[in-house]
């Protein structure tokens, strides 16, 4: 058979694809406007099996063990019911909550909102790494490239919850901070906090290449913000600070060096 005989053969198979997976989405949009049989009706054709899992917002969880918990292959129909694949991905300790969405023909997508490491600590094991829950995370510190995460002594649900609030709503201060402990207050009780802050200039700037910062431990992001302006100050003088005081309302002491 000529080449120019083949031809057209070919083009009838191409066409005749793209005719029928245009009918199989048009039926696809037809049936789902009846909810109670549409999926069902769809779920025995190989063009709707699943193809192809997308992975989003995932950082520090492996990919497949997360691919591994949907517990799908080739013959799972894109029509198979979402919930439990959300429940199984959600069951990893790095993921807080996962959404599972279709995208015809044969793709799952999942969006993961996972567990966000706030510290870690030293522990039996070696470094035991924490969310602002204080529940400790399958996550190796040394692991892509290491985990840029202040250090605390101990597992400070409090302490934990204000790191993880300053991610949230500071993330530039959030990431100079290099240390967090409970500190003892002038009355003995232990209910200050100190914090390790990285100078945002080069070393000598302002002291040193890091600074104490000393606040109330129901000190809020906004008032710890308040350093910010002071560093400014403190680097456009280049004076020497030690340490930065902040447990008295309304005022900011830096204690010279």
């Amino acid at each position: 058979m000529s080449e120019e005989a083949e031809r057209p053969s070919r083009r009838v198979w191409t066409s005749g694809r793209i005719a029928w997976a245009a009918v199989a989405l048009a039926l696809a949009g037809t049936v789902l406007t009846s909810p109670a049989w549409g999926p069902r009706a769809l779920s025995s054709l190989a063009f709707f099996r699943v193809r192809r899992v997308e992975l989003d917002g995932v950082r520090y969880a492996s990919a497949a063990e997360l691919v591994s918990r949907l517990r799908v292959d080739t013959l799972t129909s894109i029509w198979t019911e979402l919930a439990p694949l959300e429940k199984r991905v959600a069951g990893h300790p790095m993921v807080a909550k996962a959404t599972v969405v279709r995208r015809l023909p044969g793709t799952l997508r999942v969006q993961v909102d996972e567990r966000v490491p706030v510290a870690m600590a030293p522990a039996r094991a070696g470094i035991a790494v924490y969310d602002s829950a204080g529940t400790a995370l399958p996550v190796e510190p040394s692991s892509a490239g290491g985990l840029d995460v202040p250090l605390v002594a101990v597992r400070d649900t409090t302490l934990l919850r204000l790191l993880g609030r300053m991610r949230r709503e500071a993330p530039r201060l959030f990431a100079r901070v290099s240390e967090a402990r409970r500190a003892a207050g002038p009355g003995g009780a232990r209910d200050e906090f100190e914090f390790t802050v990285t100078s945002p200039a080069p070393a000598g700037a302002w002291g040193g290449t890091t600074v104490v910062v000393r606040a109330m431990a129901d000190v809020s992001v906004e008032r710890l913000a308040d350093l910010v302006p002071v560093e400014d100050d403190l680097q456009r003088r280049r004076v020497r600070v030690a340490e930065i005081d902040l447990r008295y309302r309304d005022q900011v002491i830096a204690r010279l060096q």
